[in-house]
């Protein structure tokens, strides 16, 4: 998709699953599982989405999914696709990993940023050489300091090699990246996730990450168990529907293995989704 003279392409980063409770919260499953049926052991079907984005003469990476440095005990549990999906999308759209100028991760929740980084000759590198790879501040201080609560969704390894190498740019708050592409600050899953939202010819995207997980986590209560300030969602989630019924946005999810992205229409008094395949 174009806007104006900036291209938008959606990237199928592969397949995995968590647990549906988790993905829910309070919803009982008797309601969620109509929406995404689990499978025998709870989990439902999840896709690691990401956004190519051509601007500037630079090539821009938006979110790099689960990566391929899991053990087989965690692909297991995880349910995760084989092979390499991110690194086999960006083929598809004539992008290799070198020509990645930046990475923009929204938080640094293994599912997110473990593509981030792979092995080389046994040692952990980064996987876009070339690229800066910007996140908000505080979320990059609170990955190196987790709390016991939610240390199990980040991995170091994921995070540190691009320490190491001196890579991070960050950022604090709301920000042009590059011009018609901004980062601003959707707290509530953690304190400083960021959305990504590109804007040219008329025309919005917005790159919500796990504010609106999937098609189904639109209504205001379906909130996932994982967020740190879930009262704090809630208000993020009304204010970002509030601007993308107005300004006709185009929402992408973080995860929805079905619908990737749509735009928003309230008629009667419900929500209505109608759905955008970005790479028409």
């Amino acid at each position: 998709m174009h806007l104006g003279d900036i291209e938008v392409v959606y990237l199928n980063g592969g397949t995995f699953g968590l647990d549906g409770g988790a993905m829910f919260g309070v919803v009982p499953k008797v309601l969620w599982e109509l929406k995404s049926p689990p499978d025998e052991r709870n989990r439902i079907r999840m896709s690691a989405n990401s956004l190519l984005i051509r601007a500037h003469g630079k090539n821009v990476l938006v979110e790099t999914g689960n990566g391929t440095k899991m053990s087989t005990k965690q692909r297991f549990i995880y349910a995760l696709q084989d092979g390499d999906p991110l690194a086999d999308s960006l083929a598809q759209a004539g992008v290799k990993a070198d020509e990645i100028d930046l990475v923009i991760n929204t938080h640094l929740h293994f599912d997110h940023c473990g593509g981030n980084t792979h092995i080389v000759n046994e040692r952990m590198r980064p996987a876009f050489r070339r690229a800066r790879y910007v996140v908000q501040r505080g979320e990059l201080e609170h990955a190196m300091n987790p709390t016991e609560r939610d240390r199990a969704s980040y991995f170091t390894e994921n995070i540190e090699p691009i320490s190491k190498q001196g890579l991070w740019d960050l950022v604090e708050g709301d920000k042009e990246i590059l011009p018609g592409i901004s980062v601003t600050l959707i707290p509530g899953h953690t304190a400083h996730m960021q959305a990504v939202t590109i804007t040219g010819g008329g025309k919005t995207v917005a790159f919500l990450a796990d504010l609106f997980p999937t098609q189904h986590h639109l209504s205001l209560p379906w909130i996932m168990g994982y967020d740190l300030y879930p009262l704090q969602t809630l208000e993020t989630k009304r204010l970002w529907i509030r601007h993308a019924v107005a300004g006709n946005w185009i929402i992408v999810f973080g995860h929805d293995p079905d619908v990737h992205a749509g735009t928003l229409h309230e008629h009667n008094g419900k929500m209505e989704l109608a759905p955008v395949d970005l790479n028409r």
